[in-house]
């Protein structure tokens, strides 16, 4: 049996639960297709699942990263219309941008799938069936908005108007959700309602949909939230989310609407609609692992042995905490239940709001024509991660953080130790990394071993918490603490004075370049890269523990690369950002992204006239 399942493993090449590890399974929120993923889309889910999936392979977890896009529901069809093309096209167009959008960020899916599979149809209606079969489902009559110009009845995204909370007012709150104070709504309670195709103000009309009992479900529901959220180590913002819909009294949720693009519903009264794409995205991660391995309940029912772990924006939590698990639950069937929720508020932009649907802020196919490099922008959005109140980008805090964090801390330590190690003998090592007993004698290097070694546990402690932002700091501290040690240590006089300290120093500085290498690759996998490729080492020495998952070779940096080793070239790892580049890089992505189309034409045109206009 043992050898079947081997050789099972080695004919599908894909990643199964293993007895006796820690198998980890990541998702991040599934985005939409419907546009181009801004950096707040970016550093709310995909980029900080990265950083944990890639820490935890550093740790030797046995770990699947799952994601893909979400390409059901009113917004596909939405952008579908807008396009003037059908909801395939768009989902094709926008799915290929996402990867390559996430390819140039260096994202290390195990998968990146797509909703709109056989796989997604088949779980889904399965779920639902069992639903059903358990009675957790019920039909009502509800009222809807139906466009009369348009002949159909509206689906909450093709509708928007006033939000009706006092306190709110916004007067573009879709009919789902108020993208300003982020209360969910119906689209019967929006007040100065109007279809998003037409314009015209719909009339309200009865229709039959089906219901998740979300009440029935709250006993089994509260038991769930109320264990894991505590073995899960819950984030503060998700734990206020779920207890914000406990206590306001769950109702029951609609799970169909009235669409063509989505998941058939295969019960005989509603078989000309859809399900909700609340109800079928998340049950997109199992699809998309079910495409990722043939042996997909191996990671999706296998509580005992598998711990999943889900990366979200702050908007996303009650149908990862309430909906998803509520429907699980129902099945009776023994999933893998969200053991670990990370959330993150709102990134802000400059003065206002990142926001895809009006184009405003950076986008991700941006970035790659701002020539800064893709570990920049990973460094600069996790140092920014809003993880406990909403944040702001800004371009003078890139500059700022790219020349004096990256460049100036870590830059100048890399690239100063490795130089000097390059140096010819008689000025430096000829490249080649020098012996260095008698650390227990020296004080000084003793001294900035014990800093290490509780940096190291406390970044290790941060990470297993999913706090990455605080893990980077601490990372971070180790390079200021290596350039503080080159100060102190005046390793340039001990080189003519005293070569055997001088050795001893540099062996742990260029330990200390390698520990970075590791510490850094979750955050910068580019950066590390670079580094071990100066170090003349291969990809696949980056690790945090040894052969045993011990951290203790961490601790002692000057026996992490052996003597003799022959070092590579160095050359400069990052590049200052000035202040006319950040000028420059305000006004271009001023304005929304439709601004910027008519801006850009606007300069074009006025090029071509003045090339046209001959001096007199």
């Amino acid at each position: 049996m043992g050898d079947e399942k081997k050789d099972k493993k080695v004919e599908t090449g894909k990643k199964v639960p293993i007895a006796g590890k820690r198998n980890i399974l990541i998702t991040s929120a599934l985005p939409y297709v419907n546009n181009v993923p801004h950096l707040g889309n970016i550093i709310g889910c995909v980029l900080s699942a990265d950083v944990f999936a890639r820490y935890c392979r550093l740790r030797g977890y046995n770990v699947i990263y799952i994601c893909g896009t979400d390409e059901y529901g009113t917004t596909t069809e939405t952008k579908a219309l807008e396009e003037n093309c059908t909801p395939k096209q768009i989902c094709d167009k926008y799915h290929a941008i996402h990867k390559e959008v996430y390819n140039w960020f260096n994202i290390s899916f195990d998968e990146f799938g797509r909703t709109s599979t056989p796989q997604q149809t088949d779980i889904c209606q399965s779920i639902f069936k069992k639903l059903m079969e358990n009675n957790w489902l019920s039909e009502n009559m509800i009222q809807q908005l139906y466009c009369d110009t348009c002949n159909r009845f509206l689906a909450d995204r093709f509708v928007e108007g006033t939000c009706p909370f006092p306190t709110c007012n916004y007067d573009s709150a879709r009919g789902d959700q108020c993208e300003k104070c982020g209360e969910l709504l119906n689209t019967t309670e929006l007040k100065d309602p109007r279809c998003k195709v037409c314009r015209k103000t719909p009339q309200i009309r009865d229709t039959n949909h089906l219901f998740l009992e979300l009440p029935l479900l709250k006993d089994k529901l509260e038991v769930y939230i109320n264990d894991m959220s505590v073995a899960g180590s819950w984030s503060q913002n998700a734990i206020q989310a779920t207890h914000g819909w406990l206590k306001g009294g769950l109702k029951p949720r609609c799970i169909t609407r009235d669409l063509k693009w989505g998941v058939p519903v295969p019960h005989e009264n509603f078989k000309d609609k859809v399900f909700y794409v609340w109800f079928d995205a998340p049950i997109g991660y199992v699809s998309i692992t079910a495409c990722y391995t043939p042996d997909w309940e191996k990671w999706w029912k296998n509580p005992e042995n598998v711990e999943l772990y889900q990366f979200m924006g702050k908007d996303n939590v009650p149908f990862h905490t309430v909906m998803f698990p509520s429907a699980l639950l129902g099945t009776g069937e023994n999933w893998t239940l969200m053991k670990s929720i990370s959330v993150t508020e709102y990134l802000n932009y400059e003065a206002g709001k990142f926001s895809k649907s009006k184009g405003i802020g950076v986008f991700g196919n941006d970035v790659k024509d701002t020539n800064i490099p893709s570990e920049v922008w990973r460094y600069y959005l996790l140092t920014n991660r809003p993880e406990v109140s909403d944040t702001l980008f800004t371009w003078a805090d890139l500059q700022a953080k790219l020349n004096t964090e990256l460049l100036n801390n870590l830059g100048n330590f890399t690239n100063r130790v490795l130089s000097f190690i390059a140096k010819p003998p008689g000025l430096g090592y000829g490249s080649v990394i020098p012996d260095a007993p008698g650390v227990e004698s020296n004080l000084l290097t003793k001294t900035l071993s014990e800093k290490i070694g509780n940096y190291v546990e406390q970044y290790v402690e941060a990470m297993e918490k999913v706090k990455l932002k605080q893990a980077l700091k601490i990372a971070m501290s180790i390079s200021s603490e290596g350039n503080a040690y080159l100060q102190e240590s005046q390793f340039w006089k001990l080189y003519k004075q005293d070569q055997a300290s001088c050795s001893l120093v540099v062996r742990t500085s260029v330990g200390l370049v390698y520990l970075l290498s590791c510490l850094l690759e979750p955050f910068m996998p580019s950066f590390s890269i670079k580094v071990l490729k100066q170090l003349n080492l291969p990809p696949e020495k980056i690790s945090l523990c040894d052969e045993t998952g011990d951290l203790e070779r961490a601790k002692k940096p000057w026996e992490s690369l052996p003597a003799g080793h022959k070092i590579g070239t160095p050359e400069p790892l990052f590049k200052e950002l000035k202040d006319e580049d950040v000028e420059y890089f305000r006004e271009k992505f001023a304005g929304s992204q439709a601004d910027r189309v008519v801006k850009d034409r606007s300069r074009k045109e006025i090029t071509e006239q003045l090339g046209k206009t001959k001096l007199t």
